[in-house]
């Protein structure tokens, strides 16, 4: 059954093929594209299921580890793939319902569901390599892929934006591809598994360096804090399922690996205190920045940054329960980030504009939008039970369990940017949905003036009621089955351990599971029976001599144990 692995990256891709020679029959891309994310989605949930039994672990191409790419699903990659895939149909539902792809005729049409497609596909494949230059390339798919949709209809703001976001992913991709390369130099292999082991044995200066580079790398992409600045200028430009799919889903590739980063092969560093110091920052600093705003797509973006110090605060703990509940926070976090950028793209559907001094009156207009902003924007702030609450009444109980000072720092900035976040959530309220035409002019001055004409609800059409509704009802799911959800990322936590993820990859003999390796074990065999000494000293050309080769030469130390226990401090 490993072989399920490689169908959430290669169905997308070959949907993408098939979508872009069906460029002049949108409505068949569409089918095309909602079914495949559809099944992929299908057999993400099936991962989930076998990877709580297992690790599953598949040699791409047979070309067994370390000397293949690997893809590994373990509990963290699987419950990343799915709460993505949940994320792209549901927004590529509301894409379709409300006619994003093709409001204009500037807009081309046709590159909208292979752009898609292949973003999904870069995401799953970061989300599932166990390899770190596969990483590397799953991270360029998808940032490829949101060139284009990021600049979608090519409008001068979006133009800007857009340039904006394309120079510093190139910066970011920059640095991750020096590091890539400083780690391949010190340890001669690009398998994660292999590198736990590996870097515990080299100058630890350097591999302070190489981990540096790395987090400087995902920090960005992620964007926390101080390399967040780009993010409230690129997103909110682009169309509202865009920014949602954004918003929700690619700053977190950055989290992801971060956490994987610092859980297998970084797990004993010292840079648990920058982390802490960085996570106190990105709260704080986001959620300041949201105060200011006034226009609601700025505002919920830089609520982004500031609950993306949320995840850093867990990871920066470095214990079961602070790892279990950061993954917890990310999850719930994508769904709900999500849902409240999509509301936002329904309010500006009424309301004509997402600028706060300009709408009014949206909760007599449509009281069922109310409730679609209302319930999302609650479970940001945590209020209970919802799973904001939840993730961080986690994250509180793994600060009492580490009671440092750096800790109780992080709850106290915690419990600041909550405030904070009640703060900007109750101001969009009051001021979109509460206030009259009356208060709404006052408000605004003379630089802009509220809208006259609202339009109603039945503008939104009922796809998009459906789609907000359905990840509204994920998230209410999830708070509802929290416990088992809470339990599985603490066995996703375990299960990245050095020694478990090192057996799960490389098996007993450090070799991988791919055909290639019994190929080459074959072949030595055969060479002792012949006992030509010739043979084993000739130049070899074949396939099979170049496995073996390429494993004999690999710089690792014959002598040591396989497996090296290690792991977090709980």
């Amino acid at each position: 059954m490993n072989f399920i692995l490689a169908l959430p990256v290669l169905l997308p891709l070959l949907a993408a093929a098939l979508t872009l020679g069906l460029g002049r029959h949108y409505r068949i891309q569409s089918v095309v594209a909602f079914v495949t994310l559809s099944l992929s989605l299908i057999f993400a949930l099936a991962i989930l299921v076998l990877t709580d039994q297992a690790t599953l672990v598949l040699d791409v191409g047979s070309w067994a580890a370390p000397i293949g790419i690997s893809l590994v699903g373990d509990r963290l990659a699987a419950i990343m793939l799915c709460t993505s895939l949940v994320v792209m149909v549901a927004v590529l539902a509301y894409s379709l319902s409300e006619g994003t792809v093709h409001e204009s005729e500037d807009i081309p049409t046709p590159i909208f569901h292979p752009t898609y497609l292949v973003l999904c596909a870069g995401v799953n494949n970061a989300f599932l390599t166990g390899d770190m230059f596969n990483l590397y390339v799953g991270v360029e798919i998808l940032l490829t892929s949101s060139f284009v949709l990021i600049t979608l209809g090519g409008t001068r703001d979006r133009i800007r934006s857009g340039t904006v976001y394309v120079a510093v992913s190139m910066v970011g991709s920059a640095i991750f591809l020096v590091a890539l390369a400083c780690l391949y130099g010190a340890c001669g292999t690009m398998n994660m598994a292999q590198l736990s082991m590996r870097l515990t044995e080299i100058d630890p200066a350097v591999a302070m360096l190489i981990q540096t580079l790395f987090l400087v790398a995902f920090g960005l992409k992620a964007a926390v804090f101080p390399l967040s600045a780009w993010l409230p200028d690129s997103y909110p430009t682009a169309p509202a399922p865009i920014t949602a799919v954004f918003a929700g889903l690619l700053t977190k590739v950055g989290v992801y690996a971060i956490i994987r980063m610092q859980v297998l092969i970084f797990p004993t560093s010292p840079v648990d205190v920058v982390l802490a110091v960085v996570g106190i920052f990105t709260m704080i600093v986001g959620i300041l920045g949201a105060v200011a705003q006034d226009d609601i797509k700025r505002l919920l973006s830089f609520t982004l940054v500031s609950h993306i110090g949320f995840m850093i605060w867990g990871i920066s703990l470095a214990n079961t329960l602070g790892i279990a509940s950061a993954v917890f926070y990310a999850v719930h976090h994508i769904l709900v980030q999500t849902t409240l950028f999509l509301v936002a793209g329904m309010m500006e559907k009424v309301g004509g504009s997402t600028s706060l001094r300009r709408l009014h009156s949206l909760a007599k207009i449509s009281p069922l939008l109310a409730v679609w902003y209302l319930i999302p924007a609650f479970n940001l702030v945590g209020f209970p039970p919802l799973t904001g609450f939840l993730g961080k009444l986690g994250l509180a109980e793994a600060t009492a369990a580490r009671n440092t000072p750096l800790a109780w720092a992080l709850l106290a900035a915690g419990l600041v940017a909550s405030l904070l976040t009640l703060y900007v959530v109750v101001k969009i309220w009051l001021q979109t949905f509460w206030q009259g035409r009356e208060s709404a002019q006052e408000s605004g001055g003379e630089e802009e003036v509220a809208v006259d004409t609202l339009n109603p609800a039945s503008r939104i059409p009922r796809g998009v009621w459906a789609a907000t509704g359905f990840l509204t009802a994920v998230t209410i799911g999830l708070s509802v089955f929290a416990d088992p959800v809470y339990t599985f990322t603490e066995r996703a936590t375990i299960s990245m351990s050095r020694a478990e993820y090192q057996r799960a990859v490389l098996g007993e003999d450090g070799r991988g599971h791919g055909i290639s390796k019994l190929a080459s074990e074959n072949w030595g065999d055969s060479l002792n029976e012949d006992n030509s000494h010739a043979a084993t000293t000739a130049a070899k050309t074949s396939t099979k001599s170049f496995i073996f080769d390429a494993w004999s030469l690999s710089p690792r130390e014959s002598n040591r144990p396989l497996l090296r226990e290690g792991g977090r401090r709980d």
